[in-house]
């Protein structure tokens, strides 16, 4: 059984890389972070261990072996908080909107994942040189929102085209939006999410890795009821929609 974390780890093996890594990665959300508030710290740390959970799972099968090792999961680890940083840059008009988005709105808020991926480039580039680490953090940003069977965006990648941590991301993300509590909506149980993941193996997912998360389904629960909102993160929701809904009303 994987272990949870709740802070990153601290044995990767360049210093320099790393301190470098983290850099780029500040100064990337330091660019956004005026528009918009970040996720809550709960929904980070679920997502970043479901990731770390169905990653050392796959670890474990030929196929995905080579590419996921040790310093590979860390870094996927540590990329994680990042991979919705373009939301920041979407209006709350569009991303707190408790209505279906029209053609326009959708389109507006598929450019976060190339928004993300852009800062990320502006802030490697400001800092002199890119960093082999921040591939992965790029490709969860730009790639997350792919699908198996090429009906995704921004590229409308298929199949093996779509990086290995993007199409890990995508099942930890869609789990993770459909147990969870939102202010206009209620998340669904467990057993209900797992149903609907399965319902898209070859669709929107990676078969082998639904089928790997099916495996663990009692690792990804455990993880939602560790890490669970509380009370306080529900009354922030709560008390940050009203007052973008109060900014909307008078534009």
């Amino acid at each position: 059984m994987a272990s949870d974390r709740t802070a990153a780890p601290a044995d990767l093996t360049d210093e320099g890389e790393i301190s470098h890594a983290q850099q780029v990665l500040v100064l990337a959300l330091a660019t956004l972070a005026e528009q918009r508030e970040a996720d809550s710290e709960s929904h980070i740390l679920r997502v970043q261990n479901y990731v770390l959970t169905l990653a050392q799972t796959l670890a474990k099968q030929e196929q995905f072996a080579e590419l996921l090792t040790s310093a590979y999961i860390d870094t996927l680890f540590l990329s994680v908080p990042l991979y919705d940083m373009g939301s920041i840059a979407i209006p709350d008009r569009i991303l707190l909107k408790p209505g279906r988005l029209d053609a326009d709105e959708i389109a507006i808020m598929r450019t976060h994942t190339t928004i993300g991926h852009a800062a990320i480039e502006r802030a490697e580039r400001t800092l002199g040189r890119p960093s082999p680490r921040l591939a992965i953090a790029k490709d969860l940003v730009l790639c997350h929102q792919e699908k198996w069977d090429g009906s995704g965006y921004p590229r409308a990648l298929a199949g093996g085209d779509i990086p290995v941590a993007a199409r890990i991301m995508a099942i930890a993300d869609v789990y993770d939006a459909l147990i969870s509590s939102k202010v206009y909506k209620d998340g669904v149980p467990h057993d209900k999410a797992v149903q609907i993941i399965f319902s898209e193996r070859g669709a929107h997912f990676d078969p082998d890795m639904v089928d790997a998360f099916i495996e663990i389904q009692d690792e990804f629960d455990g993880i939602a009821k560790r890490f669970a909102d509380t009370d306080a993160d529900m009354q922030h929701k709560i008390e940050y929609m009203a007052n973008a809904i109060a900014e909307i009303a008078i534009l």
